[in-house]
């Protein structure tokens, strides 16, 4: 059988045939393609091994004044104060990326994160004893010899996670440059990522469960 036609049966089982052995094999395809193909090259392009990240909590929420428009003052003066802490100013906190926050179950584009290039006011991946990162924004930056420190905090959270005041022993004030996953770079899909959190939301405890709200 000649190359053309195997590509032409190919291509009408993949696209064209809508039984259901064709909706199983574009099923199957699309499955394959994402996993062994799309993924992997994506993360080889960004250099971390999660390029696209699905928010699954609250703690970067921003309450919006209808969907997708934000009031930043307004949100600045709820917020303001535990980044005076560290002299982090409105005017500062304004040029930040991301920073209207982000909402559970948007989908995030990330890319590697340098420790070296790294600044306060971007927005993390960071491994921390969890089943899945935690993606937070920077909030202080030291360095111990040849290692960088982070210090994170959630927008939407009262203070930092130390291994004392959460039920998960999350350090968020020393995070080693070896616990980077990557940076949050831009909100790609909001909402979309609840087709997957809806299947495993309902396992968490009561107060982390369904929408957000501003703490």
């Amino acid at each position: 059988m000649k190359l053309k036609e195997i590509w032409k049966k190919f291509w009408h089982l993949l696209w064209v045939d809508e039984s259901l052995k064709g909706w199983i094999f574009a099923f199957v395809f699309l499955f394959i393609f994402i996993k062994i193909i799309f993924f992997p090259t994506l993360s080889f392009l960004t250099g971390t091994p999660m390029p696209l990240a699905i928010v699954e909590s609250c703690s970067m929420y921003h309450e919006p004044i209808i969907p997708f428009i934000y009031d930043f003052d307004k949100w600045w003066e709820s917020h303001s104060a535990k980044y005076s802490k560290f002299n982090i100013e409105k005017n500062e906190f304004e040029n930040f990326r991301l920073k209207n926050g982000f909402n559970k179950g948007d989908i995030l584009f990330a890319v590697k994160a340098k420790p070296e290039e790294l600044k306060i006011g971007d927005v993390i991946m960071f491994n921390a004893g969890q089943k899945n990162p935690l993606i937070h924004r920077i909030i202080n930056i030291k360095k111990q010899g040849d290692n960088y420190i982070f210090s994170t905090i959630g927008d939407n959270n009262e203070k930092s996670f130390t291994p004392t005041n959460n039920p998960y022993g999350i350090d968020e004030i020393n995070i080693n440059e070896n616990q980077l996953v990557g940076k949050a770079v831009f909100r790609i899909a909001p909402y979309i990522g609840w087709g997957k959190l809806i299947f495993y939301d309902w396992k968490k405890p009561a107060a982390e469960r369904g929408f957000c709200k501003e703490t």
